[in-house]
């Protein structure tokens, strides 16, 4: 009788452990399906940039285009002298995976010739931001800084519309670019066509600034700079230029060309 009542009792005691570990499946179901569904809805990160690395800058830019902009390299005898003005100057950094650039300085008998290549590569820290939004919205900062005038209004006068914006408070940098365009000597090219503005076929994105530094009584230095957007590198070209001649007043058309000829090359260069 003893015997019968036992099994009765280990089988109710079976049954109650494994009714338990049935509950305990069910609930670490629960928890096991609910992984799944939190890493389902999980931000994925965001695409790295195009570019991980950046190109040597002081070897970036054509010696022809070098040859171009800096006309005092042609009037150089010195030997040492000459390999010293090509070869350009590091800019000073410390991430050459980040950030480089090379500029250089030529006098010749008419000016003194200043030349700054810049490249940045952008690298987005935040998971949900990929590197070209990250690169998009610092260069954004970077055209805000230059106040570019208005577009011109369609439909009115190109000289009107063009210099009606820039004779606002917010466009100074424009209104000396194009004052002193009108006062270079090029007779076929407008003010409204030289003022700062946004540029295309340039990169995913570009501008142009064009300033003339009308202080003191020295001669007048004009400083062009393009600046444009490919993927996650940003590429700033600033072209400068002083008169040997006080009165004297750089060409804004042929600067203008000069610089964006060197862009649109670096650009090629990028993208090859």
């Amino acid at each position: 009788m003893q015997r019968k009542a036992y099994v009765p009792g280990v089988a109710a005691l079976l049954a109650a452990v494994l009714a338990g570990c049935t509950g305990g499946s069910g609930d670490g179901g629960t928890s096991d399906d609910s992984n799944p569904g939190s890493a389902g809805t999980a931000t994925q990160a965001a695409e790295p940039g195009k570019y991980a690395t950046l190109p040597e800058p002081c070897g970036a830019v054509d010696e022809q285009i070098l040859e171009e902009l800096l006309p005092g390299l042609g009037e150089l005898t010195d030997e040492a002298q000459r390999e010293k003005a090509y070869a350009g100057e590091a800019t000073l950094t410390y991430d050459t995976d980040r950030k480089v650039g090379c500029r250089w300085k030529v006098e010749s008998a008419a000016a003194t010739d200043h030349l700054l290549v810049d490249f940045e590569r952008v690298v987005s820290y935040d998971d949900a931001v990929s590197d070209d939004s990250q690169a998009e919205r610092l260069f954004a900062r970077k055209r805000a800084a230059v106040h570019l005038p208005e577009p011109a209004a369609t439909g009115s006068g190109s000289g009107s519309a063009a210099t009606g914006p820039a004779a606002g408070p917010s466009s100074s940098p424009s209104s000396s670019g194009s004052s002193s365009a009108s006062s270079s000597g090029s007779s076929s090219v407008g003010p409204s066509d030289l003022q700062p503005r946004l540029l295309e076929d340039l990169g995913d994105e570009a501008f142009l600034d064009d300033e003339l530094d009308s202080s003191g009584s020295t001669a007048k230095q004009r400083t062009v700079t393009v600046a444009f957007r490919t993927s996650n590198v940003i590429v700033t070209v600033e072209y400068a230029e002083q008169p040997a001649t006080v009165g004297a007043v750089p060409d804004s058309k042929e600067m203008q060309d000069r610089t964006r000829k060197l862009a649109s090359a670096l650009a090629d260069s990028l993208s090859g």
